[in-house]
C-alpha cells in the first residue's frame, strides 16, 4: 500500500483513477505557463534582470504543476506549491519597492508581515466560521491574501498616481475570476466531468504574465 511521499492525491474532478493522462487538460494546460514565459523571455527589451527572473519562475511553476497533475502524489504537490509560494512572496517584495517605493529594509519587514499574516488566515477565518474553510473552497481560500495584496499594492500605488497600480487592480480581478474556476471544480463535476481547474491554469497564466509585464513597466525601484 502507498504511504508517505507516494501516497496518492485526488483533488481535482478531472481525475477519476490512477495513470499519468488520468488528468489530460489540467496536465496540458501547464503549456500556457511555459507560453507566458517564454513571451516575457523574448529579446529586444531593456533588460531587467528581476523580471527576467519571475518569468524563469512561471515556467517552472508550469512544469511543477504539469508534474503534480500527472504522477498525483505527496511529493509532486510540492513541486506544484512551493515555485507558487515563492512567486507570490518575491513579487509582494517587489510590488512593495517597485509600485509603492519602499526601503529595501520595509519592503522585507512588510513581505514578512505578509507571510506571516497569510499563514494565520485560513485558521482565523475557520475558527469565526466553526468550520475548516479549505475543504468548502477547494483550497482556494489560501489564494486569498494574494488576492488582497493585488488590490491593497495597486489601490495604494493608483492613489499615487502610477498607472501601474490600476494595472494590479485589473489583474486582481482577473485573479478573482481564476480563483472562482479553481473553487467550482468540484461543485461542476455532476454536469461538467472534466472539471474547471484546466481554466485555472489558463487563467492564472495570464495573470502572472501581466504582473512581470506590470513590474518591467514599473522598472526598478
Amino acid at each position: 500500500m502507498a504511504s508517505g511521499w507516494w501516497e496518492p492525491v485526488r483533488d481535482y474532478c478531472e481525475r477519476t483513477g490512477p495513470g499519468l493522462w488520468a488528468e489530460p487538460l489540467n496536465a496540458v494546460s501547464n503549456a500556457a505557463f511555459v507560453v507566458a514565459a517564454a513571451l516575457l523571455l523574448r529579446r529586444g527589451r531593456a533588460p531587467d534582470r528581476v523580471a527576467d527572473g519571475f518569468a524563469w519562475l512561471i515556467g517552472v511553476i508550469g512544469l511543477g504543476s504539469a508534474l503534480f497533475h500527472t504522477l498525483a502524489v505527496q511529493w509532486s504537490m510540492l513541486a506544484d506549491v512551493i515555485p507558487i509560494a515563492l512567486f507570490i512572496h518575491a513579487y509582494f517584495f517587489v510590488a512593495l519597492r517597485r509600485f509603492l517605493g519602499l526601503s529595501v529594509i520595509v519592503a522585507l519587514a512588510g513581505t514578512l508581515a505578509f507571510a506571516v499574516a497569510a499563514a494565520f488566515f485560513e485558521p482565523a477565518l475557520s475558527r469565526i466560521a466553526g468550520q475548516p474553510l479549505s475543504p468548502l473552497t477547494n483550497g482556494s481560500i489560501g489564494y486569498a491574501p494574494a488576492a488582497l495584496a493585488l488590490f491593497g499594492v495597486g489601490a495604494a500605488s493608483w492613489a499615487r498616481g502610477r498607472r501601474e497600480g490600476a494595472a494590479l487592480v485589473g489583474i486582481g480581478a482577473l485573479f478573482l475570476a481564476s480563483l472562482a474556476a479553481r473553487t467550482l471544480d468540484a461543485s461542476f463535476c455532476p454536469v461538467v466531468p472534466f472539471g474547471t481547474h484546466w481554466l485555472w491554469h489558463l487563467l492564472n497564466a495570464c495573470v502572472l504574465y501581466a504582473l512581470v509585464r506590470a513590474t518591467r513597466r514599473a522598472g526598478p525601484a
